[in-house]
């Protein structure tokens, strides 16, 4: 299911007073709110392990959220907040309580009625981070991991076996440790 737009448009602080004490969770794009729908158990254990991998691999300095910490996208025009599945921010100084604004990493795991959203929409809006180094997109049917990298233009990677290096965290994971316990 696509998210569903829930209230009138909203200030960004009336949007984070809400968010403080609702249940469900929402993605604000300029005003407008929408409902989270939940996840499937395959694509709740891709984030948790994937989450945990680098939770645990990365230096003290990093911080790795899955699910419940939004990524703020502010720009002139546009004030956008995501909670993707997982992302890492390295850069001491995006300690926001609720939310992080320089992300190096960002990843979604696709779900047929979030894909379009995910690949689309968000990826052109978590490129205008200037901190973002990787958006990486996770099949949750089939084993296959899309690395999109800054360079001068994003450059995709597919990977369906072995190891994927994530350069923006400097360490490798491999696809059994990301599929661990989902039947892929």
């Amino acid at each position: 299911m696509q998210p569903k737009r829930v209230e009138p448009f909203l200030s960004v602080d009336e949007y984070l007073e809400g968010e403080l004490s609702s249940e469900v969770r929402h993605e604000y794009v300029d005003g407008e709110v929408y409902a989270m729908v939940g996840a499937s158990d395959r694509h709740g254990l891709i984030t948790l392990n994937l989450a945990g991998v680098l939770s645990r691999r990365l230096p003290d300095r990093c911080q790795v959220f899955m699910a419940d910490m939004k990524v703020r996208i502010q720009t002139a025009e546009r004030d956008i907040f995501y909670y993707p599945d997982v992302l890492v921010s390295c850069d001491p100084a995006d300690r926001e309580r609720y939310y992080r604004e320089r992300p190096g990493l960002v990843v979604e795991v696709l779900s047929p009625h979030t894909e379009r959203l995910d690949r689309f929409e968000k990826f052109l809006f978590y490129r205008q981070l200037d901190s973002l180094a990787e958006y990486v997109l996770v099949a949750q049917d089939f084993r296959q991991l899309e690395v999109y990298r800054r360079t001068e233009q994003w450059q995709a990677t597919k990977y369906t076996e072995g190891t994927v290096p994530l350069r923006s965290v400097d360490l490798e994971v491999t696809l059994d440790a990301i599929y661990r316990r989902t039947g892929r």
